[in-house]
């Protein structure tokens, strides 16, 4: 599609995203994470050039930059009203869209690789994904559907002389089902005819082409945005604007004005100008232009390093390896090298290896041209080696590296890819020729302090020093000595950032060693033999984890042949929105068109855990333009309170982010402004309780104990060989919903009638009559669709709705509320934080015959569903063991956090954490390991601690498939082997049983009716009380609706969920109608010496009856799986001792990305998200054998989540020796209560 548009008063301010929405009416593009540092599911193909393809964030593009360009979103890729791209069609076919929101981004991703690649390899597909975030499908389907563009496909199953689609039918002919494992067919595919392509449209080609081109001027309300056209019309707005910021890919500066309130009178943007593109190689180095983006650097350097001898490219493979991992494709696309270069950030992974490499910045200025080292003094930001207010940096200079000199790069971060750095590195040694004695060296460090640092003095005092060991052990403590992180220093992790640093020092060590023998090897040699002064045990070391690309196979069980070819249950139909996701035509709340006279809502939330509201002026506020009220709790017409859950805070607030007024106006910026001028007057009050210790010390809960209990515990206790007692905590999880808590308010003119429209999996909950003190049946909830919700769109939406509904009753005016994502994480909360406390009784040969357990939640300063998420964990404690005398007992605990709730497996995930800690407890002191213990699981047809009747075959079979099938034996023998051959380096194990309990302690609950409409024509329309949130829930009513009617799903429509036409979604049944069995075996790789862990294999294997539909089914189980693996291993939610989440977006919370998925995915049936915890398992297994070889025996417990510091720390070493003994002044503990707790600045 395109569309010539013109934008009369383009304003400095606009961004793309804006301008999509309101100047094309189009909502096709999503906002998921508006900081577009990280993520950008909003991604659009830009050229400026006919020759220039690529993806860019819409949420950080200023409007105003696209003069000339043209610009392609998803509908322009193609749509169902014209004819679907074949991209869109092979993520809709391959079952790569769930709830949908990120489909419109993965699109663009790949579509725009194959306009530059039109025969791309896995490698790129995989690559070109890594800067979009899915929460639903486990990424494996979206790489799938990328894949099949590749021409050349190797068998998955590598080296074993069969292909891979053949293998499992051999392996299951044991079986009685036949076993299918494909879920799309490639022949229905449409070709990829890279031909009928849109063109670059010729009117731009002529104005880019324009010889009289003249300066362009943007000026809005508040800022002048202004485009030089020459080198010297920039020198010129310099010289008269010296703090005007350069934009560039405003990937700097767009954050800074958008979340830190920066303001600038001027933009200059000097886009495109072609002083600031080149490349100039010589003999002794490369000129670099400063408008290269990072993309086209990375570009540059592959060139350079494919035709330069190897030893002189050392920094440029150093910087090759660190821009692989660098945010994302998309950001890449945008920032650019002067800009990196010249904002000098903190966590930068390309400086400190620029400044190793000696690198050289090019300056210019009316005044002339100069140039200054990019090196210490510079990246520390000393004012005598900075810019001039009127310079501007016009090219890098990055010299070939000499002989003697190596130079390296190194980096640990939350997760692999899109993440910034915990602490990185760039080092260089230069050796006097021929020797291995220090002529020059240097370290800088990124993510340490406010600057890259420096470690000047330690390295002038190594000058001369021989590389060896002595040197190495002195130039730890010389850099420890010099690089000193304060206890209270931002973002927390100080013990772990001081061992990273000689952790780091040491690697590059290894590296020195190496390339010194290397240098005199020759061709051919083993690897040993490349590196003959490193022990054998330790070379593993050298090498980072690698990104490849996920494979694996998907199975299920064959529909059975007699069954009728017209019956489509069983079979693995598309989701039947699967292609208006893909097309961005799939209409979500916020992509509702605007409704005349529509306000939009901000929110003003507390700052104080606890404290009483002195007073609240709105003065300031209500005197801003575009105001049309604020509203507080005294604007509710009916109850503020619905079942424990405040709407407004009223005279006092229990936690920050508790919702205390809001703000309309006519338009969400405005909104925003209004709502910074609200103030409010605290008076703190004790106690504040953040964590459950403190809860357990206040007495403070939200509910009575809940209690299961069989068999006599004491007495038992009494008469076993060992007892042992451990405690266990597992950290909360963020929702992290593509979409965030969205509603449209619309009063209506009689009646008092209100229509809402929102994501909710709870529509009846959400009618808020009570807060505007109207019947229920005067309030209308519609809900066609969701962008993911995980429980997070269970109670929330009450809440919000209640709020939003108060906002629009009282300005009668409809109101749009889209929480920003920092909001809707402070404000919603997620998954209860666990601290489990157990005793267990056993025998020496493993047979546990007592426990007692408890479990303690946080459940924060609400009720919401903590009581029976409680009820939940203890009803389910035991998981798949069968104990003769149990007692497990729970609390939730009252906080002053926002109160958490409903999240997938609803208490489950954490609770069976910690009954898998104690097997594996159990197991380490009996010698023994811990898949043997299976000797407690459930043998025979038994009640379980809360007397329900459970047939234990489906559970033992699908323990014995998993052990078989995942090769369990020779894969942990060969573990083992591995182990002894590095020291560095360890892989574990671990296999998880899993017993889980559909239903939850509410009989009525997941339990729906249904509507059916039968019309003349034949066709039928059906409509009922579930949502569709993803799991396509519609798709498989209209399978069940198609059997049972005995017509073509095509003849069905779902239109939406709705309390017009379905009000109750309750019914009667069985809390337990039945259990879901299965069991997951991963593998993991750890490195001892950052704490970076590599996912290499996972194995699920679950029964739960025959699948409607194998293909929603198989994306459940990978979804499930991917985000439990989040929960036990890089998702980290981190408060402040005072209660202020710090963890706030993409930026600091970590999802799982295509990168972390395991490189082998097989799997079998549908499964729950607690099998991600063989995942945390099998890394303590790693740690254990890495702890073992240190002499470390004792029994330890690893928390969840298993992060990078975690690990790191647990494998203790001479290097934590080090940190701990070598200290200055006392380290703030960072304890795992619930989210931790950390001591930094706000």
């Amino acid at each position: 599609m395109i569309r010539g548009l013109v934008e009369a008063r383009a304003a400095p301010s606009f961004l793309l995203m804006n301008n999509i929405h309101t100047l094309i009416l189009s909502r096709r593009i999503k906002e998921a994470a508006p900081e577009g540092r990280t993520i950008s599911h909003a991604t659009k193909r830009i050229g400026l050039r006919p020759s220039t393809n690529k993806e860019i964030t819409a949420c950080l593009v200023p409007i105003c930059s696209l003069y000339g360009a043209a610009v392609t979103t998803v509908e322009g890729v193609g749509s169902i009203k014209t004819r679907i791209h074949p991209v869109q069609e092979r993520l809709a076919k391959c079952h790569g869209t769930q709830c949908g929101f990120c489909s419109p981004g993965m699109v663009m991703s790949i579509y725009t690789l194959l306009r530059n690649h039109p025969e791309p390899t896995p490698e790129q597909i995989t690559e070109s994904l890594g800067g979009n975030l899915c929460r639903c499908t486990g990424y494996r389907p979206i790489v799938e559907s990328g894949k099949t563009f590749c021409v050349v496909t190797v068998c998955q199953m590598k080296g074993s002389g069969k292909c891979c689609m053949d293998q499992e039918e051999r392996s299951f002919s044991d079986k009685q089902e036949k076993i299918c494992t494909k879920l799309y067919n490639e022949d229905e595919f449409q070709p990829l005819d890279p031909t009928q392509e849109p063109i670059f449209p010729p009117e731009l080609i002529r104005m880019a082409e324009d010889p009289n081109k003249r300066r362009l001027v943007f000026q809005g309300e508040r800022t002048t945005w202004i485009t030089p056209v020459t080198l010297n019309d920039l020198l010129e707005l310099k010289t008269n604007f010296p703090k005007a910021p350069l934009i560039m890919g405003n990937t700097t500066v767009g954050p800074s004005v958008k979340f830190s309130n920066k303001f600038h009178p001027v933009f200059i943007s000097p886009l495109g100008l072609p002083d600031l593109y080149f490349v100039d190689s010589t003999d002794d180095g490369v000129t670099i232009g400063a408008g290269y983006s990072l993309a086209q650097l990375n570009d540059a350097l592959q060139f350079i390093v494919s035709e330069q001898p190897k030893e002189k490219t050392k920094t440029y493979r150093a910087l090759l390896k660190h821009l692989r991992t660098l945010a994302g494709a998309q950001i890449r696309n945008m920032a650019t090298l002067g800009g990196h270069v010249v904002s000098r950030p903190n966590y930068s992974d390309l400086n400190p290896i620029l400044a190793a490499g000696n690198a050289i910045i090019n300056l210019i200025s009316k005044e002339g041209e100069r140039q200054i080292p990019l090196d210490g003094h510079f990246l520390e930001r000393s004012p005598d080696a900075s810019l001039k207010p009127e310079e501007v940096v016009l090219s890098v200079y990055i010299p070939h590296s000499p002989q003697w000199h190596f130079v390296s790069g190194l980096r640990m971060a939350q997760r692999q890819e899109n993440a910034s750095a915990i602490a990185n590195a760039g080092m260089s040694v230069q050796f006097e020729e021929g020797t291995d004695r220090i002529k020059a060296l240097q370290m800088f460090y990124g993510s340490v302090g406010p600057t890259v640092v420096s470690a000047s003095q330690a390295c002038q005092q190594l000058i001369g020093r021989q590389w060896d060991d002595q040197m190495l052990s002195d130039a730890c403590r010389l850099v420890l000595d010099e690089i000193y992180i304060p206890p209270a220093a931002k973002g927390g992790m100080v013990e772990y950032r001081r061992t990273l640093i000689i952790s780091l020092l040491f690697k590059f060590y290894l590296r020195g060693v190496g390339c010194r023998a290397l240098r005199a090897s020759f061709p051919g040699s083993s690897s040993f033999l490349l590196f003959p002064n490193i022990p054998e045990k330790f070379l593993s070391a050298l090498e980072d984890f690698p990104i490849e690309t996920p494979q694996g196979i998907q199975m299920f069980q064959c529909v059975d042949p007699s069954q009728p070819p017209q019956d489509p249950v069983g079979h693995p139909v598309m989701h039947q929105s699967a292609i208006k996701h893909a097309t961005g035509e799939a209409v979500f709340v916020d992509d509702m068109p605007p409704i005349a006279q529509e306000l939009f809502l901000a929110v003003v939330t507390s700052t104080r855990a606890h404290a009483k509201i002195i007073s609240i002026d709105t003065s300031e506020a209500l005197a801003l333009p575009g105001v049309v009220d604020v509203i507080t709790a005294e604007d509710v017409p009916g109850d503020n309170n619905h079942q424990g859950e405040i709407f407004y805070a009223q005279n006092e607030v229990i936690c920050v982010g508790q919702i205390v007024c809001t703000v309309a106006a006519d338009t969400y910026a405005h909104a925003k402004e209004v709502a910074k001028k609200v103030k409010i007057a605290y008076e703190d009050l004790e106690p504040r309780i953040i964590t459950i210790e403190q809860a357990l010390e206040h007495n403070s809960f939200l509910s009575v104990e809940k209690k299961i209990e069989q068999g006599n515990v004491e007495q038992a206790f009494k008469y076993v060989d060992q007892i042992i007692e451990g405690e266990v905590h597992v950290e909360g999880q963020e929702h992290f919903y593509m979409e965030t808590q969205t509603i449209l308010a619309i009063p209506q003119e009689e009646d008092k009638e209100m229509v809402l429209h929102l994501g909710t999996q709870f529509p009846t909950h959400v009618q808020v009559s009570g807060s505007l003190n109207v019947p229920r049946s005067r309030i209308a909830c519609h809900m066609k669709r969701a962008g993911g919700a995980f429980g997070g769109k269970v109670t929330k939406p009450a809440l919000l709705g209640a709020v939003c509904a108060v906002a629009a009753n009282k300005t009668s005016r409809p109101i749009r509320f889209v929480l920003e994502r920092g909001n809707d994480m402070l404000i919603t909360a997620g998954r209860h934080p666990l601290f489990g406390k157990y005793k267990i009784g056993f025998m020496n040969n493993g047979v546990i015959k007592a426990a007692d357990v408890e479990y303690y939640i946080n459940g924060g300063c609400t009720p919401d569903e903590s009581e029976m998420v409680i009820e939940f964990i203890v009803l389910k404690s035991e998981n798949a063991y069968n104990i003769p005398n149990f007692r497990c007992r729970g609390r939730a605990c009252k906080t002053n956090l926002p109160s958490n709730t409903a999240f997938r497996g609803f208490g489950f995930p954490q609770a069976t954490v910690v009954v898998e800690a104690y097997i594996t407890a159990v197991a380490s002191q009996c010698n023994l390991p811990p898949e043997q213990v299976e000797i407690n699981m459930y043998k025979r047809t038994s009640e379980t601690a809360y007397g329900q009747t459970f047939n234990p075959a489906l559970l033992r079979r699908c323990w014995k498939e998993c052990l078989e099938k995942s090769s369990f034996s020779a894969r942990k023998q060969a573990a083992e082997e591995f182990n002894k051959n590095n020291y560095w380096k360890k892989r574990g194990l671990a296999v998880v049983p899993m017993k889980f309990t559909i239903g939850i302690p509410l009989t009525y609950y997941n339990q729906a009716a249904a509507l059916v409409h039968i019309y003349l024509d034949g066709s039928v329309l059906v409509i009922h009380g579930g949502c569709e949130i993803g799991q396509g829930l519609h798709t498989k009513m209209i399978q069940v609706a198609s059997r049972e009617l005995n017509i073509p799903e095509s003849y069905i429509h779902l239109p939406e969920t709705s309390t017009i036409t379905v009000p109750n979604a309750k019914g009667k049944g069985n809390p337990y109608p039945y259990f879901v069995c299965g069991a997951s075996c991963s593998e993991v790789e750890v490195d001892c010496l950052t704490g970076a862990h590599k996912l290499l294999r996972t194995d699920i294997f679950v029964d739960a009856a025959f699948s409607i539909n194998p293909a929603l089914d198989i994306g459940q189980v990978e979804g499930a799986f991917i985000q439990g693996m989040g929960l036990y291993t890089t998702e980290e939610l981190k408060y402040s001792p005072e209660g202020v989440l710090y963890s706030r977006g993409p930026d600091d919370y970590k999802i799982p990305t295509v990168t972390e998925i395991p490189k082998e995915f097989y799997g079998l049936g549908e499964a729950a998200m607690f099998l991600g915890s063989s995942v945390l398992f099998a890394i303590y297994d790693a740690v254990t054998a890495a702890r073992r070889e240190r002499g470390l025996t004792k029994t330890f417990t690893l928390s969840s989540p298993a992060t990078p510091e975690l690990i790191r720390m647990t494998c203790v070493d001479q290097f934590t020796d080090l940190v701990s003994v070598g200290r200055r002044g006392p380290i703030i503990s960072t304890p795992y209560v619930g989210s931790q707790v950390l001591g930094m600045d706000s």
